[in-house]
């Protein structure tokens, strides 16, 4: 997911994982799923923009999203493997 040719982002908000760090997927039959992150008292949640809906372009980035965790999950398993540490 790069960023070329995209303006920069005005702000960012990092939310380190760790003890008490969540992901959930909340699915429901009357309506579309909401994936929830918590982070503390920090809740993040991801749902499509219409309730009853999915577009084509939610349906991409639903798959960006996944193919980047699961990117993000083996870094951090290759790195906790090698028993880096922070500092």
């Amino acid at each position: 997911m790069g960023r070329r040719g995209q303006a920069r982002p005005t702000g960012v908000i990092t939310l380190n994982t760790g003890s008490g760090a969540v992901a959930e997927n909340h699915a429901y039959q009357l309506r579309t799923p909401v994936l929830a992150l918590v982070f503390g008292l920090v809740r993040v949640q991801v749902t499509t923009a219409a309730s009853d809906r999915v577009t084509a372009a939610e349906v991409e980035f639903a798959r960006q999203l996944a193919k980047q965790t699961q990117d993000f999950a083996r870094c951090v398993e290759r790195i906790h493997r090698r028993g880096v540490t922070a500092a």
